[in-house]
């Protein structure tokens, strides 16, 4: 049985009642907070290892409380909210939210997300090992990318691109994490040009481009890597 604890902070006492008996029956430690205060100090004092929040709390917006989390913890934040704005899930995830879960909701999406979340903790800054993925190795220690033993030629931006988001397989990267972390701060709003280079990678990386199993899209986010074989 999974022993992680996890704090559930939503001030809907129906979400409450129906998550924690479902996060339990899921060999999961489940404590509760209703506001953002109660959050942050649940944290602290109870060291959860992970944090599904609503953005919409009683005290402060959720945001704030991604915000002052990530001042002095890596904990992995999921959220689960209502909001299912564009601008919402982007400003969430740039905060440092792990990943990004709307309502209406179904238990085995979240429990997925979570264990997806928990596996990465930690990892973000580490070289990542040899992966496997639909038939495609990436080997980040010698450089190299195939698929089923042949090579994959990528420019270096492709790869820098393919790296990063072997960095968090899994989860939710955003258009202006992937713009300023592999052409810089001031490409952050090139989504055009990320579209082109996205376009290309699945070119040489995807059995069948338009229908990508590798680097999936979340549409106006950002793009997400599959889980590795």
């Amino acid at each position: 049985m999974n022993q992680s604890r996890i704090l559930v902070v939503d001030d809907e006492p129906q979400i409450q009642r129906f998550l924690k008996p479902s996060l339990t029956a899921a060999g999961y430690d489940v404590i509760e907070a209703s506001t953002g205060a109660e959050a942050l100090k649940a944290v602290a004092t109870q060291a959860p290892d992970i944090v599904i929040l609503d953005l919409g709390l009683p005290d402060m917006d959720g945001k704030e409380v991604i915000a002052s989390l990530r001042g002095w913890s890596d904990i992995p934040i999921v959220i689960l909210s209502a909001r299912d704005r564009e601008s919402e899930k982007i400003a969430a995830l740039d905060l440092g939210a792990d990943d990004y879960v709307e309502k209406p909701f179904g238990i085995g999406e979240l429990t997925a997300r979570i264990r997806t979340a928990l596996r990465h903790r930690g990892r973000d800054d580490a070289i990542p090992t040899v992966m496997e993925i639909d038939g495609l190795t990436i080997d980040p220690i010698k450089r190299n990318v195939s698929r089923e033993g042949e090579t994959v030629h990528l420019t270096p931006k492709e790869y820098d691109l393919l790296l990063l988001l072997s960095r968090h397989v899994g989860r939710v990267v955003t258009h202006r994490t992937l713009l300023t972390s592999v052409w810089g701060p001031a490409h952050g709003d090139d989504l055009h040009y990320l579209r082109v280079f996205i376009g290309q990678l699945r070119q040489k990386i995807e059995r069948d481009p338009t229908q990508p199993r590798i680097v999936r899209t979340e549409p106006g986010v950002g793009y997400r890597m599959a889980e590795q074989d």
